[in-house]
């Protein structure tokens, strides 16, 4: 009996390690939340249901993301708020690095976001390296999951994205009738 209920603790042990460490991927629900913007406001998958959906994971000190976020915010603008949303959240970066970061690009058209030390953003992600992207399509749902990718994925995650911003924004659920 004894046998038996160490098996079943190690195999729930093991299944416990196995869901944590899952990523989320294509048609999965994201996670939720995403930090606080610029503003201190809390801001939410949710809160952008409708529009495609690019949240991207950087930290200063990798050269290809302050790249990459540059050209998304190009894509932003070029895109249009209505459609498109770009969260760029800052994932084991030093909070003063993050604050000067966004001082020099309060100009971009992008949400920035921190991921404080306790990962509260990348952990349900399953960030453990960058850059790390997810794009979520209109629908809410994971559309595809892009890790340590460089310039030459550039044209493929365009492409991506043009045709997710193809496809009509669903409709919202109508009123109940009184």
């Amino acid at each position: 009996m004894k046998r038996i209920v160490q098996l079943a603790l190690a195999m729930l042990a093991l299944t416990l390690v196995t869901v944590c460490l899952a990523r989320p991927g294509p048609g999965d629900v994201p996670p939720d939340y995403l930090g606080r913007d610029r503003n201190g406001h809390d801001l939410h998958v949710s809160d952008l249901r409708g529009k495609v959906v690019i949240v991207t994971f950087w930290a200063t000190w990798c050269g290809y993301c302050m790249k990459e976020l540059p050209v998304l915010a190009a894509l932003q603008k070029m895109k249009g708020s209505n459609d498109l949303a770009v969260v760029g959240v800052s994932h084991n970066d030093d909070l003063e690095a993050f604050k000067k970061a966004r001082h020099n690009w309060r100009s971009l058209d992008v949400i920035l976001t921190y991921d404080a030390k306790d990962h509260l953003i990348s952990k349900p992600y399953g960030v453990n390296t960058i850059p790390h992207m997810v794009i979520i399509g209109r629908d809410g749902r994971i559309d595809d999951v892009y890790v340590g990718y460089d310039e030459s994925m550039l044209d493929q995650i365009l492409a991506e994205v043009d045709e997710l911003l193809k496809q009509p924004a669903p409709q919202a659920p109508a009123a109940a009738a009184p």
